[in-house]
């Protein structure tokens, strides 16, 4: 089986929910991500950060978790530094700020990597941006820059030498705005620490 990793990816989160301490909100976002990581099966799991934000980090690892501090937060900078011989064979980027995503949903985005060579998992809804990347270690060239905010699967597959290169696997909600907040199931389980700012605001959890 080949060598994967799944890297969440912690950028920087552009809000919170009223009531509810910026720094809080996104450690807890953060800390619901790593925790479903952490349960994944036959994979290794890390997290990445750019320098300012090591603290975010630590905040939220388990023991030995493998954190990677990339010059800026995007997949490609983590895919540069998971690079090198010897190193994972396959690797998946995910966002931070989806603390309910099933594990279910990283598999799927792992899946296609057996037969083509990159897959995306878009936002669910009509917003621009993906819930993450996966792609066969080292990244094919043709790979283009990737915002997790603003890049679509259309963008990546327009780059790609032949449309099948890439797969587009299922989509799932990110946490990026007030109205998000409705997207939460409160019958999943998991995203404790987000569905606990979220009752101590006086909100739907």
């Amino acid at each position: 089986m080949a060598r994967r990793v799944v890297v969440a990816l912690l950028a920087p989160v552009a809000w919170a929910p009223p009531g509810v301490d910026p720094v809080d909100w996104r450690t807890a976002l953060a800390e619901d991500v790593v925790d479903l990581l952490a349960m994944l099966n036959e994979v290794e799991t890390a997290v990445a950060v750019t320098p300012a934000d090591r603290w975010l980090a630590e905040a939220v690892i388990w023991p030995g978790t493998a954190v990677y501090e990339v010059p800026e937060p995007t997949p490609n900078a983590v895919f540069a530094a998971l690079g090198g011989p010897g190193g994972y064979e396959q690797a998946a980027v995910v966002v931070g700020d989806a603390p309910d995503l099933p594990g279910l949903t990283v598999g799927k985005l792992l899946r296609p990597l057996t037969s083509r060579p990159v897959a995306v998992a878009p936002v669910d809804g009509d917003a621009p941006g993906l819930l993450g990347v996966a792609a066969r270690l080292p990244v094919p060239p043709w790979l283009p820059p990737l915002d997790l905010d603003a890049t679509v699967p259309a963008a990546v597959r327009a780059a790609a030498p032949r449309p099948g290169d890439l797969a587009v696997a299922p989509s799932w909600h990110r946490l990026r705005g007030p109205a998000d907040l409705a997207r939460l199931d409160p019958a999943l389980g998991g995203w404790e620490n987000t569905r606990a700012l979220l009752s101590g605001a006086g909100r739907r959890a």
